[in-house]
């Protein structure tokens, strides 16, 4: 039975990563398609980055992630704790509103988007997206925080409350410092999100910004460029780098709690 489990996890992984990898192998194709492999080159990433409206949207969706991720991240634990302290019955009604934005389809909660920014006047940009972006993220933060606080030993605030520590004291020494890992994985999930959001970002961006994901649809259309395939594969390598930068960092607050 382990070998079967074994065996059935081998093909799901090759069935994920032979086309990312596959997308990697032909970004050193110096044939300039993905027809065959002609020799190997680098050509394809000097002109990934001479192209500076590229490298500056590049910049900018990094930014647009990590700004939204720390919003979210900011409102989804306080929004948790919030959850949190209601009656079970407020509980189930404000988890069942909060997962909306969870299983609703990205392009009805872009269309959403659009027309609320429509109706307000509000012009679409920088601001529109990182809204839309900070709206979709804060639930992901609240279902990966909410669950760290029911673990939670409620004598410890109590504990807290009797050494005669005020609300905000409390929080700050025995709360947050509990909820980190929660907090944590949330802002890498909903920077994740943010960072590969196409549908959302689709109808909410002005022609004045543009995010990685809308910009190589964009290109797309006009076809297949390698430089495409260069892009995504520093992408790839990026998210590798926070996946192992999360796994150290939830080791050492594991090894500090222990």
């Amino acid at each position: 039975m382990k070998k079967f489990a074994n065996l059935y996890l081998a093909i799901v992984f090759l069935i994920l990563y032979i086309p990312i990898f596959y997308l990697i192998f032909y970004s050193f194709n110096a044939g300039g398609d993905m027809n065959q492999f002609t020799k190997l080159t680098f050509e394809h990433y000097a002109t990934m980055f001479g192209d500076s409206r590229l490298m500056l949207i590049l910049v900018e969706t990094f930014f647009l992630a990590f700004l939204s991720s720390l919003i979210a991240t900011v409102i989804g634990t306080f929004g948790a704790m919030f959850i949190h302290q209601t009656s079970q019955h407020r509980q189930n009604m404000l988890l069942s509103a909060n997962s909306v934005l969870m299983v609703a389809p990205d392009v009805m909660i872009g269309a959403s988007f659009l027309i609320l920014f429509t109706f307000l006047g509000f012009q679409l940009g920088f601001v529109s997206v990182l809204l839309g972006h900070v709206a979709f993220s804060i639930p992901i933060v609240v279902l990966m925080v909410l669950p760290r606080l029911k673990e939670m030993n409620q004598d410890m605030v109590n504990a807290a409350y009797d050494l005669g520590a005020t609300r905000l004291q409390m929080m700050r020494e025995v709360m947050l410092p509990y909820l980190t890992p929660g907090i944590i994985a949330g802002y890498f999930m909903a920077f994740t999100y943010s960072l590969d959001d196409f549908a959302v970002t689709f109808f909410v961006t002005g022609n004045s910004f543009s995010t990685l994901s809308v910009e190589i649809y964009s290109r797309a259309r006009q076809g297949i460029s390698l430089e495409i395939n260069a892009l995504s594969t520093i992408v790839f390598l990026f998210s590798i780098l926070l996946v192992i930068g999360y796994y150290f960092i939830s080791q050492e607050r594991e090894g500090n709690n222990a």
